[in-house]
């Protein structure tokens, strides 16, 4: 700021110097740091919305080389583009915004390993946003998007002129003089506030472009999940068994698709595949060894190319006098969890065995039968020492219980209807389809954003629990259009702690 001659603009200028300086010592640390919480969340959740818009994108695409659909995607793909072209520029104008204010307050790129700024600058923002002209072109940019928008097809207009997150009126304020919506927003406001700010417009943009993609798709069919990833499921009913036992094998295709079964062979004869995907062939184990039989899984994946994957299987037939160890409830052993086991020392007394496990703990709970708790993922060798005789070594596999999914309700995120969302408890985390029953997991802490319609200031708070009552306040005052994003979700259960991905609802009517 330039000091004019005049002695008594000169002091008042001063004065105003002094004023801010002190104000920007009364910026606490604690509100930086909830400021950059709140921001990182918002880059999160456009990231989450923005993997949702391509998913829409991709279903489009396909539907246009669909014979049935064709005619309707060629009408609304070229909207959904145009959505996305808007929305490229916009987001790009409020990403150069942020890299300007962040060189007003002596960020530099060009260190690296140093993204250090001047957090509780309140001049930058001001003279930028306020006094220069960016904060009005701001302004007028959110405002021809939002317009354009909804220019591209009348009944987007019909279904979302009073529904975008871009909400354009002037927030409340408790300094008068701050009377435009530049100012409401920016005026001696620290720079991490203002990148916060920025990042919620850049939310309510990403958001306004999924839901506009979202309508388009809609007008055309259900989303396609395509699948890009083909594993065949190989199993077999024992590892070890004894001369002249019965072996069953179960083999078929992830990702597989009633109308496209496979083919599997088993062992070199081909076996039927039930309406369920899968195959079962049973034969009888003979003679004393390990063994291994391949079974051959052939299937067409979604681009019509025919794949084929073998995966062998091994086991081990011994005899009537042989020690065994075998998993009462599934081939692998893990971590957090009571694996039982049952051990079996041949022709000799049970309280002649005495096994051992390198990896972790392992529990005699009755004869016969014992719980292993491993420590740490690879593998686990159990050794059996048997009567004085030879040791013998059993190895298994050692895994960690795989996270748990976020969830309000039976949702993972996406468009839910308002009373819905409202009526629900809290947050979740559930295991999907997990070979051990009953394992569960506990949301222990959250944190929810509320951005778009009825809160023109995004407003967050951080949960201890699972419970949406200490936020239910906000909950109330969501309608349809608000955006609801839910991160830092901590989930405890076996194995200790895990931090969740985030998940986000566009609540609607």
């Amino acid at each position: 700021m330039a000091l004019p001659k005049e002695p008594r603009q000169k002091m008042i200028n001063i004065m105003y110097l002094v004023l801010t300086a002190l104000l920007a010592l009364n910026v606490s640390s604690e509100i930086l740091t909830a400021f950059k919480t709140v921001d990182a969340s918002l880059q999160k959740s456009s990231n989450v919305v923005g993997l949702s818009t391509s998913q829409y994108m991709g279903s489009l695409q396909d539907k246009l080389k669909e014979p049935e659909s064709k005619d309707k995607a060629e009408i609304w793909y070229p909207k959904a583009q145009q959505a996305q072209q808007l929305t490229v520029g916009v987001y790009k104008f409020i990403q150069d915004v942020k890299d300007s204010i962040l060189a007003g307050a002596d960020f530099n790129p060009a260190k690296n390993g140093d993204s250090s700024f001047k957090e509780d600058n309140l001049e930058v923002s001001t003279r930028l946003m306020v006094e220069g002209n960016l904060g009005r072109q701001l302004y007028q940019k959110l405002a021809d998007y939002k317009k354009d928008l909804l220019a591209i097809d009348p009944l987007i207009s019909k279904e979302f002129s009073n529904d975008l997150p871009i909400d354009l009126a002037i927030p409340k304020v408790q300094n008068k003089a701050n009377n435009t919506w530049e100012a409401a927003y920016f005026q001696m406001t620290p720079t991490v506030a203002s990148l916060t700010m920025l990042s919620k417009f850049q939310n309510d943009v990403k958001t306004s472009e999924n839901k506009v993609v979202e309508f388009c798709h809609k007008q055309v069919g259900q989303v396609i999940l395509r699948f890009n990833s083909y594993t065949p499921i190989v199993g077999s009913s024992a590892t070890y068994l004894m001369d002249g036992q019965e072996m069953e094998i179960t083999a078929g295709l992830g990702a597989f698709n009633s109308e496209k079964k496979p083919t599997v062979t088993i062992n070199g004869a081909g076996a039927t595949v039930g309406e369920d995907g899968l195959a079962r062939q049973k034969f009888i184990a003979n003679g004393v060894g390990t063994k291994t039989l391949n079974v051959v899984v052939n299937y067409t994946d979604q681009d019509g190319k025919s794949q084929s994957k073998t995966v062998p299987i091994q086991y081990v037939v011994g005899s009537p006098t042989g020690a065994s160890i075998s998993a009462d409830d599934v081939k692998v052993l893990y971590i957090g969890l009571e694996n039982h086991l049952s051990i079996n020392g041949g022709n000799v007394g049970d309280e002649k065995v005495h096994p051992s496990i390198d990896n972790g703990t392992l529990d005699k709970t009755a004869p016969g039968k014992y719980i292993a708790k491993p420590s740490k993922p690879g593998t686990a060798n159990i050794v059996l020492n048997i009567d004085g005789g030879k040791p013998q070594t059993f190895n298994f596999k050692v895994k960690t219980v795989p996270d748990p999914l976020a969830k309000v309700g039976k949702s993972k995120g996406g468009p839910m209807k308002v009373n819905d969302f409202k009526a629900q408890f809290g947050v979740r985390a559930e295991l999907e389809n997990f070979v051990f029953e009953g394992v569960k997991f506990n949301v222990v802490s959250y944190t929810i954003v509320f951005t778009g319609a009825n809160f023109p200031n995004l407003q967050y708070q951080q949960v201890n629990g699972d419970s949406f009552d200490p936020v239910r306040p906000l909950i109330e005052k969501a309608k349809n259009g608000t955006t609801v994003t839910i991160d830092e979700i901590k989930a405890s259960g076996p194995g200790g702690t895990r931090s969740l991905p985030p998940i986000v609802f566009n609540l609607q009517q």
